[in-house]
Formats: structure tokens, C-alpha cells, sequence
């Protein structure tokens, strides 16, 4: 593990001058059952990426079996429910070991075999993780959808990847409410062919309804497997998951994300980003619905052999104090959420956070979008008390692992800052035309592009390698290209200003709109704020923000003129918002991600071509904000 600023410049220093050396000293770290023949073959014009070709290894072995002999009684999950008044769950790693091999049995009773693709919908429930760890058991991709996403968006990834069996749960809990999973599965299953077998968790026990021949219950299948399961033996390169992801052409993309370089990478970073020790206790909020879930929750986690906390709830039951409760009772070091989720529980009387004990952070990270400074001064001041460090992570679901972020307590962090490159990582900022703009002490701002291949990147999207090809690998040939806006300092840190199609021209002048949002954001009655461009007769294009008002506050046309005197005073008059609407929400993914094309969409009346909504947290907002611009 990196443990000092000069560890990280010689690791980065040797995984630019010597990729090859460099990843094949962290992937031996790993348990191997044969070796790889050829550790990269790579071209970013094809695109084709391969890493430790012929290398054969099972995740799971990885994960579970290589930690039994010296910590088999270490907790390896530790799950909170929804009720604080139920009882939590400790899984050791001897126990899950169990768990997994008896249900990747389940799943061989039922047909599943290598290279079948299964989905998984269900809660954050310890049933989930070792779903997708008994698929890897025995060589199966999983593809989990996140559990509150519709019908219709679950027969659509189902359809894609010819899905061959179901995983889901009767009910759900979400604070107060209960959610029938399995009705909503039904609904999705009247248009889905390749589905053979729909299992299902009692996580309730509400009467479930059943198709005879179809579906069959979790506990009861369970009963005729045994605990032994050998696992099956992997290519590095052959698939472990599909993970979707919203695109704006109304059909998602199954992002391909294989064995061996997603398990070193995803471990690699886990431990050095996080400076994980042998007893500490790390809680990642997120689903594992999303990506950051499958490398940060699970694969990550369990490869380096750390305690992982799962939690079924959400920050607002039973109470807004409900997060740090539970970092006060598990003792939990290091705590990694959503500036969203941090925008939200700053809203909240301090009272929430301050009769609680949080003393046992070390280290607080950040992820699903760049933090505002506001935000991330009311984390470091009420969470972290000024003590622990903040990592506010940079990558996506197509990097599979972190990418660009401090690592704690060893490289600086600045607010707003991602930082600096993981080693192995190699960025770069291009301009307008193509240029890659690389003067080495010099500043530079432009769209963030990736000049060398990374292990845990995804290799394609399911069954349409010419859109991955499109998507990633032709703005800059030769390159892979984020999507993203990004300014580098003179040090060489790197800030997110935001997706490039977010940088609006507005009189000549290129604006990004993460850097107009902190200004807003900066005003003391503002929880949060978007802003799009919108066209212009004489500008070309103007600034429109929407913008979230503390509960007490009302609208008014004197807080709006204060809000455009704010962007002026601190960006300059040229990027004042000519519109600022007032809104109850914004549309945003169930990530954090503020979905600003939506909002184009609606500035410009053209509801109609909006495109794919499944990944929305709250795509009822949108008719709401609609009638607003009306």
C-alpha cells in the first residue's frame, strides 16, 4: 500500500514508465490458478483492450476463500435494516463463504451455468450480495438492476442481455413504506421470453403470489443444495457483469466489465484510496444497484478483506440522524457517500449530527458527482470535525474503478478538487479541436480524455461494440474521452467542471455550469441548483437556473436578483443566469447525477424527445419543473 506522498510520485512515475511491470507486481498479489501469459494487448482506435490474457482465477476465491484460513471469523458484511429496531446482521467471511456456495448450488439445480446471463432485483439486503457472488461462483453474469426502477426498465436490460433467470425479493422496506418487488417483476415478466426462472426472497411475510412452473422461493431451493461448490475457473477477460447505464438515445447501455483487471483494479484502489487497515469498518452508501455498489460495497471490499456495511434504509428514517447513528453504533472509520445525500442532511438541524458520537472517522469520501465547497466545508466541519480527510472520488461506471481522487491522508485535498491520478491512470486535457493541451506547469481547462488503457475498464457495451466505439473512442482517436469538462492547476490537480455538453458558449465566452452552480450554491438560502444553456438571440446562448430553496424560504423576485448579483460578483457579469426558476427538485439519476438534458428538454418545450428516464430517482418532477418554465 502507498504510505507517504513519495510512495505515491514512484508508484505513478512506474506505472507510466512501466505499465506492464507495474500491474503485474499488484495483480501476483492475487490468487491465481494458472498465470497470465500476456499481461496487456491494447488499441484505443479499435477499440480492444485485453489485460493478464490468459491468466485463470475465480473472483470469488478471491474474495472469500484466500481470507479463510487467517481471518475466516472476521466480519466480512455487516448489515443495518430499514427498522432501527430490528436486528442487525454480522456475516463473517466463513459464513459467507457458506452462504454463496450453497446458493451458486441453487443456481446449477436451476440450469444456470457458465456465460448465462442472470438479473438480480432485489433490496440491500445480504441476500443481494451473495446473489452476485454465487453468479461469480460459478462463471455466470450477473446484471442487477437497481430495486426501484420500473417494469418497463427491467424487461428492457432483460431483453438486452437475454437474461435466463430472475432474482428478486417479495417486498421491500423504504423508511415507512413497502414496496411489493415481486408485482412489479410480474409486470416486467409478461414481455421477457428468455426468463426460465424467477427466484424469490421472503424478505416480508406478505403472501406472495407465485407462477407455477416459474417461480420458485429462495429458502426452498436452498434446501436441497449442499454447502460445497467448486468454483468455476475464469479467463481474466471473460465476462463478470453487465451493468446498465442511462444514454441519452432512450436506450440503456450494458456496460461489460470483466474478471481478472476489474478484480486488481477495483482491490488497488480500494485499499490505497481509502487507506483501509486491517480493523477498520468502512460504510459505502450507495446501492448495489449502481457501480459504485459492485466495486465499492462488494468487490473491492471483500478482495481486500475488509468489513463492509450494508444498509437497507435511507438518511431520513426514522429520523434525519439516522446515518450518523449508525456511524456512531457500528464505530464506523470510514463513512463514503453522495454530495447529494450531504446537501440533503445539511438542510437538517445540526442537532441531527451533534448528539451523536463520531469519533471513530478517520476518513470521509465523496462520489456520484463533483462536491460543492459548501458541502464539502459542512462535511469536513460537522462530520469530520476538521480531522479526517476527505476523498472525493472521480470515475463512472464505463472506469469501473476509481480514477482520480486523493488518497487519505497521503496527497492533498482541496476542495472541489478531485485531485490528482491513481497510479496506472493517465489523463490528459484536450481543447476544442483535438489538441492535447500538456504544458506541464501550466494550467489548462478542456474536456477530460484518457490516454492509456487501466485494468477495470469496461471492455464494451453488451452486443454493441460499434456505440462503445462511438460513445468513448472517437471525439479523440487514439484515446478514451470521459464525457467530462476538467480544469487542471499548474500542480497538476484535476477539477470536474462538469459534462462538456454542460459548458455553454454565451457571447464568446465558454462557461462551465458546475463553475455558475457553485456560485448559486454559495448563497445561504440555496440548498442546490442547475444551470443549462438555453438559445439567445444576441448572447447565442443564455444561462437558465433552477434552483432548490431551504424549506422556510420563499420565492421572491428580490432573492432572484440576489442570486444573479451573487454569479456576477463571483464569476463575472457575462455568466449571470437571464432566468432563474424556483423548484421543489431536479431531475437527477438514483446516483446523484443532476440530469441537466432533461432540463433542456423542458426549457425548450421538447418533452416529447426526452429520451431514456429509467435511471431517474423522480421522474415525476419533471412535469412539475415543466409547468414552472410554462
Amino acid at each position: 500500500m502507498i504510505n507517504t506522498f513519495a510512495d505515491y510520485k514512484k508508484a505513478y512515475r512506474r506505472s507510466v514508465e512501466e505499465p506492464e511491470a507495474f500491474w503485474d507486481e499488484i495483480a501476483e498479489t492475487f490468487t491465481w490458478r494458472k498465470k497470465w501469459d500476456k499481461t496487456l494487448e491494447w488499441d484505443f482506435h479499435e477499440p480492444q483492450v485485453k489485460w493478464f490474457q490468459g491468466g485463470k482465477l475465480n473472483i470469488t476465491e478471491n474474495c472469500l476463500d484466500r481470507h479463510l484460513e487467517k481471518q475466516g471469523n472476521k466480519t466480512a458484511i455487516i448489515w443495518e435494516p430499514n427498522d432501527p429496531d430490528e436486528e442487525s446482521r454480522h456475516i463473517t467471511y466463513r459464513q459467507l463463504f457458506v452462504k454463496v456456495c450453497r446458493f451458486a448450488n441453487v443456481l446449477r439445480q436451476n440450469g444456470i451455468k457458465k456465460g448465462d446471463r442472470v438479473c438480480i432485483y432485489m433490496p440491500m439486503i445480504p441476500e443481494l450480495a451473495i446473489a452476485m457472488l454465487a453468479c461469480a461462483r460459478i462463471g455466470a453474469v450477473h446484471s442487477i438492476v437497481f430495486a426501484g426502477f420500473s417494469s418497463q426498465a427491467i424487461a428492457k436490460r432483460i431483453n438486452d442481455s437475454q437474461c435466463k433467470m430472475l432474482i428478486t425479493a417479495n417486498e421491500v422496506y423504504r423508511g415507512t413504506k413497502r414496496v411489493n418487488l415481486k408485482a412489479i417483476c410480474d409486470e416486467a415478466l409478461k414481455d421477457t421470453p428468455s426468463i426460465e426462472t424467477v427466484l424469490v426472497y421472503r424478505r416480508t411475510v406478505e403472501p406472495t403470489e407465485m407462477q407455477e412452473g416459474r417461480d420458485k422461493f429462495w429458502f426452498e431451493e436452498l434446501q436441497k443444495a449442499t454447502d460445497d461448490c467448486q468454483a468455476e475457473e475464469m479467463d481474466a477477460e471473460d465476462m463478470l457483469f453487465i451493468l446498465y447505464t442511462s444514454g441519452s438515445t432512450g436506450t440503456p447501455k450494458g456496460m461489460v466489465h470483466t474478471t481478472g483487471g476489474y478484480m486488481v483494479g477495483t482491490a488497488y484502489t480500494f485499499e490505497n484510496v481509502f487507506q483501509i487497515e486491517k480493523d477498520d469498518v468502512y460504510w459505502c452508501t450507495a446501492d448495489i444497484g449502481w457501480i459504485t455498489g459492485h466495486s465499492y460495497i462488494i468487490y473491492g471490499p471483500l478482495a481486500a478483506g475488509a468489513t463492509t456495511v450494508m444498509f437497507e434504509g435511507i438518511p431520513s428514517y426514522p429520523d434525519y440522524g439516522r446515518f450518523w447513528e449508525i456511524c456512531e453504533k457500528l464505530k464506523v472509520t470510514h463513512f463514503y457517500t453522495a454530495p447529494t445525500a450531504i446537501r440533503a442532511l445539511a438542510r437538517q438541524p445540526i442537532e441531527f449530527v451533534e448528539k451523536h458520537d463520531l469519533s471513530s472517522l478517520k476518513v470521509l469520501g465523496s462520489v456520484g458527482e463533483p462536491i460543492n465547497e459548501e458541502a464539502w466545508h459542512w462535511y469536513n466541519d460537522n462530520i469530520g470535525k476538521g480531522n479526517c480527510p476527505i476523498v472525493d472520488t472521480w470515475w463512472q461506471t464505463e472506469t469501473g474503478a476509481i480514477m482520480i481522487s486523493p488518497l487519505a491522508g497521503i496527497t492533498s485535498a482541496r476542495p472541489t478538487f478531485a485531485s490528482l491520478p491513481l497510479p496506472g491512470v493517465q489523463p490528459t486535457i484536450m481543447d476544442d479541436q483535438g489538441r492535447e493541451l500538456n504544458g506541464r506547469r501550466e494550467s489548462a481547462e478542456g474536456r477530460l480524455a484518457f490516454k492509456f488503457p487501466w485494468p477495470a475498464m469496461a471492455r464494451t457495451i453488451y452486443n454493441n461494440h460499434e456505440r462503445y466505439k462511438d460513445v468513448y473512442f472517437s471525439t479523440f482517436p487514439g484515446m478514451y474521452f470521459s464525457g467530462d469538462g476538467a480544469y487542471r492547476d499548474a500542480t497538476g490537480n484535476y477539477r470536474i467542471t462538469g459534462r462538456v455538453d454542460d459548458v455553454v458558449i454565451v457571447s464568446g465566452h465558454n462557461l462551465g455550469t458546475a463553475t455558475v452552480e457553485n456560485a448559486i450554491n454559495e448563497h445561504e438560502k440555496v440548498v442546490e441548483s442547475a444551470v443549462v444553456g438555453v438559445p439567445h438571440d444576441v448572447k447565442g446562448n443564455a444561462l437558465y437556473a433552477f434552483v432548490i430553496l431551504y424549506d422556510h424560504v420563499e420565492p421572491s423576485e428580490a432573492l432572484e436578483k440576489e442570486i444573479r448579483e451573487i454569479v456576477s460578483t463571483t464569476i463575472g457579469p457575462i455568466a449571470k443566469p437571464d432566468k432563474v426558476q424556483f423548484v421543489n427538485g431536479l431531475p437527477k439519476t438514483r446516483s446523484g447525477k443532476i440530469m441537466r438534458r432533461i432540463l433542456r428538454k423542458i426549457i425548450t418545450n421538447d418533452i416529447e424527445n426526452i429520451g431514456d428516464t429509467s435511471t431517474l430517482l423522480n421522474p415525476e418532477i419533471i412535469e412539475d419543473i415543466a409547468q414552472g418554465v410554462k
